[in-house]
């Protein structure tokens, strides 16, 4: 057990979740399952009451606790991305599996995770400031998905 894990509150759904982000993405797991060793207030003895995982190489433990605590875009998984067909591989992924998509690089899967697809570019260009980062942002608040070649774009001053 890792001293330091995210904990994730899911209204059912974490072991399924949790296989979906193991198939997804590299470096990702589905580690353990444990049941509720008595009733609980969203459960009952023998089901599914935590699920311990690996998104990207960090540490998450998902609990099915109820609908008490939705997830809100105060919390979301930020996943770098090299180039259009990585990005398109996970967005694809996420909101074809019952998600949403919305602004700006964001979605969110079926279980009420948010995701930050963001291709490296993007945030290369953030990074150098100035009036690259004023037109790479520009380009990105018109977004849904992240279209690498119209930051790239943006960021030489083409768009």
């Amino acid at each position: 057990m890792h001293k330091n894990t995210i904990c994730l509150w899911y209204d059912g759904g974490a072991e399924d979740a949790a296989r979906f982000y193991a198939d997804l993405f590299p470096d990702s797991s589905l580690d353990s399952v444990f049941r509720a060793p008595t009733d609980f207030p969203s459960g009952k003895a023998g089901d599914v009451l935590t699920v311990q995982f690996t998104v990207l190489g960090i540490p998450c433990l998902g609990l099915n606790g109820g609908p008490a605590f939705p997830q809100s875009e105060a919390f979301s998984f930020q996943v770098m991305t090299e180039d259009q067909a990585e990005t398109d591989r996970y967005w694809d992924a996420i909101v074809g599996n019952g998600g949403q998509a919305s602004a700006c690089g964001w979605c969110k899967d079926r279980w009420g995770l948010n995701w930050q697809i963001t291709p490296r570019t993007l945030t290369e260009a953030l990074a150098a400031g100035g009036e690259e980062a004023a037109r790479a942002f520009g380009a990105m608040m018109t977004m849904g998905r992240i279209d690498v070649a119209a930051i790239d774009a943006a960021r030489r001053g083409e768009s």
